[in-house]
C-alpha cells in the first residue's frame, strides 16, 4: 500500500468510523458487535483490489457492512441449527471447540455452495440428500426426467467436491 493509499484509508477511517459504528449499532443493538463489524468492514476495504477513489464512502461502507452483517446472521443461524440438531441426538455428544468450529465452517461453506447453485439444482440436491427421495420421485416432483435429475445432482456434487478439496 503506497503512502497515498494509506493516507486515503486513514482519512476514510477517521471521517467514517464513528458513523459506521453508529449505523451498525442501530442494526445490531450491540456496541461490541458493531465495533467488530466496523473493523471487519475497514479490513475488507483495505484488502480490496479496486484502487479507484471512493466517491460515496458511506454508501460503499454500508454496502460492505451490510454484506458482512448478512454473513454474520447467516452463520449464527447455521450454528444454531447445528447446536439444535446436536441437542436432539439421543446420546450426549461432546465436541471439542476446534471440531465444533471446523464443523460450523464446513456447514457455512456448504450453505454458500447451495446458494451458488441454481434454485432447481439446489432443490433437487436437497430433495435427494435431505429428504431421501429417489431420483424417480424427484423427477416426478419437479416434472423433469430422471436424466435431468442426475445431471443436476452431478453439478451439485461436483461443486461439493470442489469445496471439500479447498
Amino acid at each position: 500500500m503506497s503512502t497515498l493509499d494509506r493516507s486515503a484509508l486513514h482519512q476514510l477511517y477517521s471521517e467514517n468510523n464513528g458513523w459506521l459504528k453508529s449505523w451498525l449499532r442501530a442494526r445490531l443493538g450491540n456496541a461490541a458487535d458493531a465495533s467488530d463489524l466496523a473493523h471487519d468492514t475497514f479490513l475488507r476495504v483495505m484488502t480490496a483490489r479496486n484502487q479507484t477513489p471512493i466517491r460515496e464512502p458511506r454508501s460503499y461502507l454500508s454496502a460492505i457492512a451490510r454484506a458482512l452483517l448478512i454473513d454474520k446472521v447467516r452463520r449464527r443461524a447455521i450454528e444454531q441449527a447445528y447446536l439444535q440438531a446436536l441437542a436432539l441426538r439421543p446420546e450426549l455428544v461432546e465436541v471439542s471447540p476446534e471440531i465444533r468450529l471446523s464443523i460450523i465452517e464446513m456447514l457455512v461453506a456448504v450453505d454458500a455452495l447451495l446458494d451458488e447453485l441454481g434454485p432447481r439444482t439446489r432443490d433437487i440436491f436437497l430433495a435427494v440428500q435431505l429428504e431421501g427421495l429417489t431420483y424417480a420421485a424427484v423427477a416426478e416432483r419437479f416434472d423433469v426426467s430422471v436424466t435431468t435429475v442426475k445431471n443436476h445432482l452431478i453439478r451439485a456434487m461436483t461443486r461439493c467436491l470442489l469445496v471439500v478439496d479447498n
